[in-house]
C-alpha cells in the first residue's frame, strides 16, 4: 500500500511539474504608433530562440506570440526600415544587423527601448522591466493580463523623448527628418562613469548621471542606468503580457486607475510633459516643458489627454 501510494504521489508531482513547465505565456504586441514598426525578439543565454524573432506590424495592428514559460529575453521595436541597394533589410533605429526581418539571434543596435523578461524565475515569479539603459527610440508600455503574486504592475516609458533628447545624445534620421533615437551616455561617450564599468563597476560608486536622470525624470518606472533596479523591476506569476508601442492616453489613464501595487512612482512624471511637435529638433536638457506645481493634477491630466487626442490616432 505504501509503495503504491508513493508511486501515485510521484506520478502526480511529475504531472504537475510537466504541466507547469509547458504551459506557455502569451505576449500580445500592439502597434499604436502612426507608422509601421518591426518588433524584434532576442532570447537570453541558454534560452532557445522563439519561433519568430522579428515581424512587421502596421499601425493599429497586433500580433500574439507564444512564449515558453521559462523564457528569458528582450523585445524592441525597429523603425524606418527598408531594403538597401544590396537587398539587405535595414532599419534606422533598433536594427539587429541580420539583413532580414527576422533577427535570428541578433540584438538591437542602440539606441532602443527594451522590454526585458525572465519568466518563471526565482520563486516562480516573472521579472520584467522597460529599459532605457541602451537608449531610447519608441514609447513603450507593458501591461499584465491575469497573473498573481508579485505586484503585477504596469511599467513603461510613455513619452516621446526623441525631440527632447540632448543634442549630444541625439540620433538623427538619415534624410534629416528629425530624431530617430536618443543614445545613452555610455553609448555616446564610452566613459566608465556612465557605463558602470572599470572603477565604477559597483553600485556604491556608479551613481545616476545628469543624462540618466533625463530619462528617469521623464519615465520614472523605466531603467535609466545599470543599477536602477529598485524602482524599475516588476514581478508577477502565471501572467500574459501586452507590450504596446506608442500607447494612447486613454490606455494610460486606465493603467493609472488599475494599478495594483500602490507604488509612489507614476508611469509619467506629472510635473513634466514634452511637446515633440513643437520642438522637433531638440537641443538640450531644457527641451522639456516644466509645468508649475500649482496646476491642479486633474486639470494637468486633462490637458495632456486633450493634447494627445489631437496628435495620436486612438
Amino acid at each position: 500500500m505504501d509503495r503504491r501510494h508513493l508511486c501515485s504521489t510521484f506520478l502526480l508531482l511529475l504531472f504537475i511539474s510537466f504541466f507547469s513547465e509547458v504551459n506557455p505565456a502569451y505576449f500580445k504586441v500592439v502597434n499604436k504608433c502612426r507608422h509601421t514598426i518591426w518588433p524584434g525578439f532576442l532570447s537570453g543565454a541558454n534560452t532557445a530562440q522563439l519561433t519568430t524573432t522579428g515581424f512587421v506590424l502596421k499601425p493599429g495592428n497586433s500580433r500574439t506570440v507564444t512564449i515558453p514559460k521559462s523564457w528569458s529575453g528582450r523585445l524592441w521595436g525597429r523603425t524606418f526600415c527598408g531594403v538597401d541597394f544590396s537587398r539587405k533589410f535595414i532599419c534606422q533605429s533598433g536594427d539587429c544587423g541580420s539583413g532580414q526581418i527576422e533577427c535570428s539571434g541578433s540584438g538591437a543596435k542602440p539606441p532602443a527601448t527594451l522590454a526585458e523578461f525572465t519568466l518563471n524565475g526565482a520563486g516562480g515569479l516573472d521579472f520584467y522591466d522597460v529599459s532605457l539603459v541602451d537608449g531610447y527610440n519608441l514609447p513603450m508600455l507593458i501591461v499584465v493580463k491575469g497573473g498573481k503574486g508579485g505586484n503585477c504592475s504596469a511599467t513603461g516609458c510613455l513619452l516621446d523623448l526623441n525631440g527632447a533628447c540632448p543634442s549630444e545624445l541625439r540620433v538623427a534620421r538619415q534624410n534629416g527628418g528629425g530624431g530617430v533615437g536618443c543614445r545613452s551616455a555610455c553609448e555616446a561617450f564610452g566613459d566608465p562613469e556612465y557605463c558602470c564599468s572599470g572603477a565604477f563597476r559597483t553600485p556604491d560608486v556608479c551613481r545616476p548621471s545628469r543624462y540618466s536622470l533625463f530619462f528617469k525624470h521623464a519615465c520614472p518606472r523605466a531603467y535609466s542606468y545599470a543599477y536602477d533596479d529598485t524602482t524599475s523591476t516588476y514581478t508577477c506569476a502565471g501572467a500574459d503580457y501586452v507590450i504596446m508601442f506608442c500607447p494612447p492616453p486613454h490606455t494610460s489613464q486606465k493603467v493609472f486607475g488599475a494599478r495594483k501595487d500602490g507604488a509612489l512612482l507614476p508611469l509619467v512624471n506629472k510635473s513634466m510633459i514634452y511637446i515633440s511637435s513643437l520642438h522637433a529638433n531638440g537641443a538640450s536638457l531644457s527641451g522639456l516643458l516644466q509645468l508649475q506645481s500649482t496646476v491642479p493634477a486633474a486639470s494637468f491630466a486633462m490637458a495632456i489627454f486633450l493634447f494627445w487626442q489631437l496628435i495620436l490616432p486612438l
